[in-house]
């Protein structure tokens, strides 16, 4: 009885410490409850398939089958197998075949990319010109009791005019529209983009994304959150320091190595004090043309002036006076 009691006053093993870092993610197993977003892409891969499905039926729908003056003079006439001849635009001809002749060319219809009507024409070639197409069929005809003289008509492919009109401008002008969306968030800007390279790009965390992250976060610092406490508590009750005289720092150094928990603590401090907090990089000032840096330093007091009372965090901020130079 005594060693059963003994056992029921032992303490629970130690639990494993949690990972000071699982706080500043909280988010991160949530769904997006944006949904997904309209991908502009989608419509350029629709036109052109629009595109080209025009251009296919334009171009393979029923029609006569390609072929050439010497076939025409050798097996056509010869034969006496041409009803009539069609010259379209005055660049090509097509052949109309006698219903009476017309088993002798199936074979020639079968397998071909157009499929003539039944009415026809069944066969069209393109002529150098009309001078000459006449003289090659005078030529061939000589002798001949029904002579076929060719007739002549205009014709015009009004929806294939129109696509091939417009369709170069509208593939520029989808081109351009690509180009913008590109450099609108291309590396240049960042999230303005090429032309609004002056602007701040700091990450801001506010009302709508709120700061989840404690002090109960950060593991060990303890010196470091005793001093920066000060700044959450004069945030918090800004008027318990005022009435004394006291005067809130504009800014803490936190000096040390990567991965010891400078940003961590930067964040805890927004959190515990809740209010806005302003992150980016020291290297996002640091530009090639002249003034951005500067520009962008400008834009982002003027942000953090809107929201105040906040929290302006720079990482790695010994970039921004460095010297130019392939040497510094």
């Amino acid at each position: 009885m005594a060693e059963r009691k003994k056992n029921n006053n032992q303490t629970p093993p130690p639990q494993p410490p949690k990972n000071p870092f699982a706080g500043g993610n909280k988010s991160a197993g949530k769904k997006d409850p944006k949904g997904p977003k309209f991908n502009a892409y989608w419509v350029y891969g629709i036109i052109a398939l629009v595109f080209i499905g025009v251009q296919y039926y334009l171009t393979s729908s029923s029609g006569p089958v390609e072929t050439n003056w010497s076939e025409v003079r050798s097996t056509m006439l010869a034969n006496n197998d041409i009803e009539r001849i069609v010259v379209v635009n005055e660049k090509k001809a097509n052949i109309y075949i006698k219903t009476s002749s017309l088993q002798k060319y199936e074979q020639e219809f079968t397998g071909k990319y157009t499929t003539p009507a039944e009415g026809g024409p069944h066969f069209t070639f393109t002529i150098g010109s009309v001078e000459t197409f006449e003289r090659n069929l005078r030529e061939a005809q000589e002798g001949s009791l029904d002579e076929i003289l060719p007739e002549y008509r205009e014709e015009r492919n009004w929806a294939g005019e129109i696509l091939w009109t417009i369709g170069p401008f509208v593939l520029i002008i989808l081109l351009w529209v690509w180009i913008f969306r590109r450099m609108s968030r291309g590396p240049g800007g960042g999230a303005g983009g090429i032309f609004n390279v002056g602007k701040s790009q700091a990450k801001v965390f506010d009302k709508d994304q709120k700061v989840t992250t404690s002090f109960k976060d950060v593991a060990g610092l303890a010196e470091a959150k005793q001093e920066v406490e000060e700044i959450v508590e004069f945030l918090r009750n800004p008027a318990k320091f005022t009435k004394l005289g006291g005067k809130i720092p504009k800014g803490a150094l936190l000096v040390g190595p990567p991965g010891t928990g400078k940003t961590l603590l930067a964040r805890a401090v927004a959190g515990e004090a809740s209010v806005p907090f302003f992150s980016m990089s020291g290297s996002d000032f640091v530009e090639m043309f002249v003034g951005v840096g500067a520009s962008r330093v400008r834009d982002l007091f003027k942000q953090a002036k809107e929201k105040a009372p906040c929290i302006i965090f720079i990482d790695e901020i010994d970039a921004i006076g460095r010297a130019r130079g392939k040497n510094s």
